[in-house]
């Protein structure tokens, strides 16, 4: 898994590449920490290049959405492929996040 991050004005934008699972989930849970740690409020988290994500995944991004919503902040995830989709929509992560189809849509939600 790589995650490449990009700023666009006030807004971080992380794009993830490749499997989000138990393996990688502690790397990219650390990496979503620092930047809000270092003040990001608007986090958008394109995921078009996941090809899968697992239960830790998942709880990665849940601490990270609890972490931002502390400092008032938001994420948003977008461009997801379809494996991932579904796997947001059976564990209801799909009520938890907002999820736009584009990272235009998603720069412009807020």
């Amino acid at each position: 898994m790589d995650i490449v991050k990009e700023e666009k004005k006030d807004i971080v934008i992380l794009r993830v590449d490749g499997k989000l699972d138990a393996v990688s989930a502690p790397e990219a849970e650390k990496i979503m920490s620092d930047v809000i740690d270092n003040g990001a409020k608007k986090i958008v988290i394109d995921m078009e290049k996941v090809s899968y994500i697992s239960s830790a995944g998942l709880r990665s991004l849940l601490v990270a959405a609890k972490e931002i919503k502390a400092q008032k902040g938001k994420i948003v995830i977008c461009s997801m492929t379809e494996s991932v989709k579904k796997v947001f929509e059976i564990s209801g992560f799909s009520t938890i996040f907002t999820t736009l189809a584009t990272e235009t849509e998603a720069l412009k939600s807020f």
